[in-house]
């Protein structure tokens, strides 16, 4: 009978650390900072854009979406507020998308983007660091990665982390 215990008693004890890990926000995608704050970004190249746009002297708004993503169409609003910022350059990168399915999405979502990448392998993501989409990064005008936000943007998100930081680099 003892033997039956152990099984038990080690799956309570897991059960246990992993409840502590989310009551501590330990595992908040949001709350996770980049490697590449603070560095160039990431070297890649598009048709019509690359990591040569970033150090173009405008401060950039590099956003990962996918057609197929939900939350990318919720933060569609605030993306076109953000491309309204004079002194901002919004580009965005299609992650693991068709071109075709990107296209008919951003006429029918609004396209906030200077210039759209097509990262249908997902490799540029993975220089960046993304898991998933969306993800949106702030690069300074000579092309230093200065914030990272995963999940969608909200217009407070947009106020809070966003504004302060696209006024300053202005």
């Amino acid at each position: 009978m003892k033997k039956n215990l152990f099984p038990f008693i080690a799956f309570m004890g897991l059960a246990a650390l992993m409840g502590l890990a989310l009551l501590k926000g330990g595992n908040d995608p949001a709350a996770s900072t980049s490697a590449l704050i603070g560095k160039p970004a990431p070297v890649f190249s598009f048709q019509g854009f690359s990591d040569h746009d970033l150090r173009a002297g405008k401060t950039s708004v590099v956003n990962f979406f996918a057609s197929w993503c939900t939350p990318c169409a919720a933060e569609q609003p605030v993306l076109q507020e953000i491309a309204a910022l004079e002194g901002v350059v919004v580009y965005g990168i299609a992650y693991k998308d068709k071109a075709e399915a990107t296209k008919a999405w951003l006429e029918k979502e609004g396209n906030p983007f200077k210039a759209v990448g097509h990262d249908a392998r997902g490799l540029t993501a993975i220089d960046w660091g993304v898991y998933g989409v969306p993800e949106t990064f702030v690069v300074s005008g000579g092309g230093i990665v200065l914030h990272r936000h995963v999940g969608p943007l909200t217009k407070e998100i947009f106020e809070k982390d966003f504004l302060p930081l696209l006024e300053k680099k202005k």
